[in-house]
């Protein structure tokens, strides 16, 4: 017993196992893994800087057919087409614009479909430029007939006018040629016996009524109608013999205001025919000439005089 305990040996003074190999392994293995997630981070890395490119592209083609689009839009609408179609593909742009910045799992997914659709956003811009030229065509067709037709408008325009001016001017001919038109005037003095004297020279003593007799002469375009006769007797001052119990009164002519000795009312039927006015004034004249003026429809039908002596 004795002998087995001097052959057994303290733990401190036995042999220590080598480490190393084990540690060596750990530490590899730790490398590795460091490594592989280094290689697998680098990686993910390049493929977001790669998508983000890809994505920045692709914001940049949608851009890019967007202000197409709006050229497209505004000149297809100023030539009067119709762009309902552009702007419902300009709006679903814009939307996919939007969902490609906000959304990574749309952006993963859609970049392919994007740049397809993008391809077809330039075909179809291709085929509205076709149309545009088109509408262009007939927009200057359009344009030269609305020049023709303003050409032609203004011509018959003008014809009309021309028209209406000759009308104008045939209806004043007409006007003039219808008025009346006397002759033959004769002023005679009717004194208190009732004897007539004629002759255009008169005493204050031999006038108790003036006769003043004319013919309205044949007038074939002239209406038939009633005429109202002014009669207009001037003194030698230029006042108008002037009596309301006699039946004077006013009429305008040329704008202004007149004054007349006496009426009458005619029925006129385009033949000749004798008026006769007999005015009493009442007074004695004034000694010198008086004129005598004949008004109708406010144009001068013709006029005389008479001297007092």
């Amino acid at each position: 017993m004795d002998e087995n305990k001097s052959q057994e040996q303290p733990s401190y003074m036995k042999p220590k196992k080598n480490r190393t190999p084990v540690f060596i392994v750990v530490t590899f293995l730790l490398l590795t893994a460091v490594v592989f997630f280094y290689y697998q981070n680098q990686q993910l890395e390049d493929e977001k800087e790669k998508q983000f490119q890809e994505i920045l592209l692709t914001q940049a083609k949608l851009d890019s057919v967007g202000k197409e689009l709006d050229i497209r839009i505004q000149t297809i609408r100023e030539l009067g087409g119709e762009v309902d179609t552009l702007e419902a593909i300009k709006a679903q742009l814009e939307a996919d614009k939007k969902q490609l910045l906000v959304d990574a799992q749309y952006q993963r997914g859609q970049i392919s479909k994007l740049n397809n659709r993008v391809d077809g956003y330039k075909e179809l811009l291709l085929i509205k430029d076709e149309e545009i030229k088109q509408l262009k065509v007939l927009n200057d067709q359009l344009a030269e007939e609305n020049t023709t037709l303003k050409v032609e408008k203004n011509q018959l325009n003008q014809t009309v006018q021309q028209l209406e001016q000759n009308k104008k001017e045939l209806a004043s001919k007409v006007a003039v040629a219808s008025r009346l038109e006397i002759e033959g005037m004769q002023i005679n003095a009717i004194n208190d016996n009732g004897k007539e004297r004629d002759g255009g020279e008169y005493r204050n003593r031999h006038i108790q009524q003036l006769k003043i007799q004319f013919t309205v002469v044949e007038n074939e375009i002239a209406p038939i109608e009633g005429k109202e006769l002014l009669l207009r007797v001037i003194a030698p001052d230029g006042n108008v013999l002037f009596d309301v119990t006699r039946g004077s009164g006013s009429f305008t002519f040329e704008n202004r205001e007149m004054f007349y000795t006496a009426k009458q009312e005619i029925l006129y039927d385009r033949n000749s025919q004798l008026v006769t006015f007999l005015y009493t004034k009442g007074s004695e004249y004034a000694v010198g000439q008086h004129k005598v003026e004949v008004y109708t429809d406010d144009y001068l039908m013709g006029k005389g005089s008479f001297m007092v002596k």
